[in-house]
């Protein structure tokens, strides 16, 4: 499933140095500091948790990393991503770009990339082939939903991770070993211990988040990896239950709930890979903002002559960089990326987000 070959040494003498402390711990040592430096990491968003996850990640010594997010600074964004500076939020930057450029200056042996892009059905099993693991940093289930079908369909770890308000969960899951994402919310009975972890509808617009549970539910997510990561491939035991960890930070609670496969669960069992088909309606209002996504993947867009089109027009507060453009037609704010993809803030409603995009950037 995951293989890190057994190659000779590939680390120097200032690597040896940079992981000293990491190699003293028994249970990685040197050899699986070099299992790190040879591993290769997709993380899927880049918020709260991607950005703490990334952070350890790469200070670990991952070999590569590719970071895939589709949206961009905001001041809101600084209390808990803690990548992103005050001049990543004035310039729009997106986060993948602004991780990226972060990420390599805390550690240049890491090979790290941004991808500025939402995961789709149409793109997934491209984007996250090749990697020796999935990391979720999403907003949404039904995204999730979707990492689980492509990491079932791959064969490839990968660990689900979430936060809202006091409280984070997280489950590593291994394709063929433990139970899958589907498994427990697909088919969890009514009322039992994980549909209570999992079945909140809060969100960190209606509930808001703190700072520290993203920290803790990333931490233990970077945990994991790492102990998949650079495990002993000889002595890795495949375990026949997950464990769905959650915890609360302002009451001071956490749990741990062994999961168990579903024999008839409909990704695992069936491999019937709904999400990954397409056959499901994408979710669009995004986490935290009242706005929505347009999906436009088919054209690419002049953004400096759209800014001048703009400015000509009625749009005010017209701004670029040269990954997207942002504008203001009050009450809304839109955001345009050079691939036609566009977030409309100020609307949850699609007809009107759709209406808007027809009117200012082209149908």
């Amino acid at each position: 499933m995951m293989k890190l070959e057994t190659w000779n040494s590939v680390m120097n003498s200032g690597q040896r140095e940079r992981y000293s402390r990491q190699i003293l711990y028994e249970e990685i040592g040197e050899a699986g500091q070099e299992r790190l430096l040879r591993s290769r990491v997709v993380l899927v968003g880049c918020g709260a948790l991607g950005t703490v996850a990334a952070n350890l990640l790469v200070r670990a010594g991952v070999g590569r990393l590719r970071i895939i997010d589709r949206d961009f600074v905001e001041s809101s964004n600084l209390q808990r991503q803690t990548l992103f500076e005050e001049s990543d939020a004035h310039e729009a930057l997106p986060k993948a770009a602004a991780a990226e450029r972060r990420l390599r200056a805390i550690n240049s042996d890491v090979q790290v990339e941004g991808i500025i892009s939402d995961v789709t059905p149409s793109n997934a099993q491209e984007l996250l082939d090749d990697f020796h693991i999935i990391l979720d940093g999403t907003d949404n289930y039904e995204t999730r939903l979707l990492l689980n079908d492509a990491a079932v369909s791959l064969a490839v770890p990968w660990i689900y991770a979430a936060a809202v308000g006091s409280y984070g969960v997280t489950m590593t899951m291994r394709p063929a070993s433990t139970a899958c994402l589907a498994c427990v919310l697909e088919a969890v009975p009514e009322g039992s211990g994980q549909s209570a972890a999992l079945a909140s509808e809060a969100t960190c617009d209606t509930a808001g988040i703190l700072n520290a549970a993203a920290g803790v539910v990333a931490s233990i997510e970077a945990a994991e990896a790492i102990k998949l990561l650079a495990a002993d491939p000889d002595k890795r035991v495949s375990a026949e239950a997950a464990r769905l960890v959650s915890c609360d930070v302002w009451t001071g609670r956490f749990q741990s709930i062994r999961v168990a496969r579903n024999p008839n669960c409909r990704v695992c069992a069936r491999r019937e890979f709904t999400y990954l088909k397409g056959n499901t309606q994408p979710h669009i209002t995004m986490c935290g903002r009242d706005s929505v996504q347009i999906h436009e993947r088919s054209r690419k867009l002049d953004l400096p002559a759209l800014s001048r089109r703009l400015r000509a027009a009625s749009a005010s507060d017209v701004r670029t960089n040269e990954f997207l453009l942002r504008f203001r037609v009050d009450p809304y704010e839109v955001t345009v990326f050079a691939d036609g993809r566009a977030i409309v803030k100020g609307t949850k409603d699609p007809a009107a987000a759709r209406s808007l995009y027809a009117r200012y950037i082209g149908a």
